[in-house]
């Protein structure tokens, strides 16, 4: 396959955004009275509207010819149909497989997997419903009343956003705790109001080797003995998810009460598995079926769909458009709704991990942009930081707007005010503000002279910047699930069309290996290897000071 740099239609594209770099947003809507219309679209309860980009029918086509010529609608195929497109890793990716249509087979070499899908999905049912109903107690006897999960990366931050984004939905008396970071104060702070006697850890590795998250279960581990002095309290109070039954018996946690996933399903993706057992604890089952019968529709949009008119796909090709011919490196994601203050997290692993890439999957060098930067926060709290840049820096940063129509929580008209603030910012980022209008603006307010030429060239806003905007009618799991596949899609298209394994992540890699060089030296062991005189001198600093205390 070509470089994306070499695919035919590129020279188009880099003469079309010459032809629209200054083409106004307002003068497309004002020639248009249909532009909304035409560039929206709904699908799985979604509303995107993409109306508010520098953008015509033109730019659209030209997108949608480079999709074609990288043979997106093939690898789609290809990764529904159970190929190992993940090539260094060789393995299939199919965290769509894990909320499939039981009845419709997916093979892995082969071999349908929904069987063994629908097995685990019954096997978190049984163990989700104990906890929930109570029939699961503690080694003493007692309802569980926490549940802290173990995990880091995709083990922790799509349980996370997913359980915070449906807390609306949790269960009465029982409260989810997250814990990812190795920093002994992320425990710490979160057992020490806890009792042992209530508290079920979920442990959440593949290999039940991940350092961090080893870690961290063996200090709940000590913990749970300090209080209840008695060896045979871990099989009452540890649930593993993980692949390597050995190691989780020998941690004492009772086989039977290991789930389990596969190798084709990638951490980042991979809370529709049994990754997402502490989702199931938090909203019960049925609920989590509603989780996956979103994603599912969504998949089901992204391959019928044509490619212009499918969701995932127009947002990935925006994005293309802007980083890789407008020049822009990073992109916002705006939720406002206060129970996805962690789909900025989320969906900047997702997509940094996936296609922060300088390599194409056939291993040669990149000669274009790769991933932009993702961040983020939940509104109106941005607005009071960062949107200064948005609207008048020097930065071209595209922004996703997010909103329920409708809010679990009406107090009052704060929904409405909520509400104004998400349409507002949108056409404001694309309006701007005329140094005319701010002078205009100053002559009334009695403001003249030199004062006045100052505060208007201050008071003077671009516009013209881009931004689509996604609405909802309320955040349930069903609407979670399509949002969260949604962006999934986004990511494996743009992907494609970079040319991009989308699926491996070796780039964590070499800081975990020299992670562990380090360690022993800083247990007084001797060294494994020189270092720079920087990384030695930190090293012998903090052995000197950790000495002294």
């Amino acid at each position: 396959m070509t470089r994306f740099s070499a695919s035919p239609s590129i020279p188009q594209l880099q003469q079309h955004w010459r032809q629209m770099a200054d083409v106004q947003m307002q003068d497309l809507f004002a020639s248009d009275p249909q532009r909304f219309e035409r560039f929206s679209l709904e699908a799985c309860g979604i509303l995107l509207d993409y109306s508010k980009n520098r953008i015509r029918d033109e730019t659209l086509g030209l997108l949608g010819q480079l999709a074609e010529e990288r043979q997106l609608p093939t690898w789609i195929q290809r990764m529904f149909s159970g190929e190992a497109i993940n090539n260094t890793e060789q393995r299939a990716v199919l965290h769509v497989a894990l909320r499939n249509d039981p009845a419709q087979p997916i093979r892995v070499n082969g071999e349908d997997v929904m069987p063994g899908v629908e097995r685990v999905l019954g096997q978190m049912e049984r163990l989700s419903e104990a906890i929930r109903n109570g029939s699961w107690s503690g080694h003493g006897g007692q309802r569980i009343t926490d549940v802290v999960n173990i995990g880091i990366g995709g083990s922790n931050l799509g349980p996370l956003m997913v359980c915070e984004a449906l807390r609306p939905y949790w269960q009465s008396g029982l409260r989810l705790h997250f814990v990812s970071n190795v920093d002994g104060t992320h425990l710490s702070e979160t057992l020490r109001p806890l009792k042992a006697e209530t508290t079920l850890f979920i442990v959440a590795s593949k290999t039940f080797t991940t350092q961090e998250t080893l870690s961290n279960a063996f200090s709940a581990r000590a913990w749970l003995l300090d209080q209840l002095h008695d060896e045979q309290a871990v099989a009452a109070h540890f649930i593993a998810i993980s692949t390597n039954r050995a190691k989780v018996e020998a941690f004492g946690i009772d086989s039977n009460h290991m789930l389990e996933f596969w190798d084709w399903v990638g951490g980042r993706y991979s809370l529709w598995s049994a990754i997402g057992f502490p989702i199931a604890v938090a909203i019960g089952m049925d609920r989590f079926r509603q989780l996956l019968a979103g994603a599912r529709c969504m998949d089901q949009h992204f391959r019928q769909a044509p490619l212009a008119a499918n969701m995932p796909v127009i947002l990935a090709l925006l994005g293309i458009w802007y980083s890789n011919f407008a020049g822009a490196s990073s992109q916002a994601i705006l939720p406002y709704d206060q129970y996805l203050r962690y789909l900025p997290d989320y969906l900047q692993q997702a997509d940094m991990e996936s296609n922060g890439k300088s390599v194409t999957r056939d291993g040669e060098a990149v000669d274009y942009p790769t991933g932009p930067i993702i961040w983020g926060s939940a509104g109106t709290d941005g607005q009071h930081a960062y949107y200064q840049l948005i609207h008048q820096g020097g930065h071209l940063i595209p922004c996703d707007f997010i909103a329920p129509v409708n809010s679990h929580n009406e107090l009052g008209d704060q929904h409405l005010k909520l509400i104004s603030n998400f349409l507002a910012q949108p056409e404001a980022l694309m309006r701007g503000k005329s140094a005319e209008q701010a002078r205009a603006e100053l002559e009334a307010a009695g403001v003249s002279g030199e004062r006045l030429e100052l505060l208007a060239r201050h008071k003077t806003f671009p516009g013209n910047r881009p931004s689509n905007s996604l609405m909802f009618d309320r955040l349930t799991p069903e609407v979670l699930g399509s949002l969260i596949a949604l962006y999934e899609h986004k990511i494996f298209v743009q992907g494609v069309l970079w040319g991009l394994n989308s699926y491996d992540q070796w780039g964590v890699e070499l800081g975990k290996e020299l992670a562990n060089r380090i360690l022993p030296e800083l247990r007084g062991e001797p060294g494994q290897g020189r270092h720079d005189s920087s990384t030695q001198g930190l090293i012998r600093h903090f052995l000197q000071h950790r000495q002294s205390d």
